[in-house]
């Protein structure tokens, strides 16, 4: 890796650390070149404005997701390598709920923002339907999973599922009272629950 590159590696980083703390909108590149050290131009030559560097934070903050808890391989069975999949979701939740806080930012921030291309970032998320989809693939090989008619759909819907209510849960000010007392993760343990009998394969079922 080039100077550049780590230069340019450096002020994702810095940037990730203060979105995560503050949110997106609330930091400048006045912001980030303090927290960095560096003058304002010094961004600029690296990215030409902010949303560019809030698409860079995006990117290394899910490969850090990706590559720290969505390890599919400790299963052992297709099922358990769902189970694993899904389950992520409530590590993260548990030991950095700011990175959900970050997502819903994030899609919020883009759907105002014009003129910047996403299918980078969309490739990427894909990596984790690939991984989900070889694992469906070896539940259906060792009888752990189910058959579902449309394991893409079925994927969507509980991953989008799944992703908005640990964004809902993220929020750290709760707009409603009942909000406010739930057992946030409990309740996304029921959804996992709920996610994973849907497609176990039932024993009954597998003779």
């Amino acid at each position: 890796m080039g100077f550049k590159d780590l230069k340019t590696a450096f002020i994702v980083e810095v940037a990730n650390r203060l979105f995560l703390q503050r949110g997106i909108r609330d930091v400048t590149i006045k912001d980030i070149a303090n927290e960095a050290g560096i003058g304002e131009a010094t961004i600029y030559r690296h990215f030409s404005k902010k949303q560019n560097i809030v698409l860079a934070s995006a990117l290394s903050l899910k490969e850090k997701v990706f590559k720290g808890y969505f390890d599919l391989s400790k299963g052992v069975t297709g099922f358990e390598k769902l189970s694993i999949f899904y389950n992520s979701y409530l590590t993260i939740f548990r030991h950095s709920p700011e990175y959900f806080y970050f997502i819903n930012e994030f899609d919020a921030y883009m759907c105002m923002e014009e003129n910047i291309s996403l299918d980078e970032y969309e490739e990427e998320i894909d990596s984790f339907k690939s991984e989900y989809l070889e694992a469906y693939e070896a539940g259906l090989k060792d009888h752990s999973v189910r058959k579902i008619d449309s394991i893409k759909t079925f994927y969507f819907a509980t991953t989008h599922s799944l992703l908005e209510l640990c964004k809902k849960l993220a929020v750290t000010r709760a707009l409603l009272k009942q909000d406010q007392n739930s057992e946030k993760e409990k309740e996304i343990e029921c959804l996992i629950e709920i996610i994973l009998a849907s497609i176990k394969q039932n024993e009954s079922n597998s003779k």
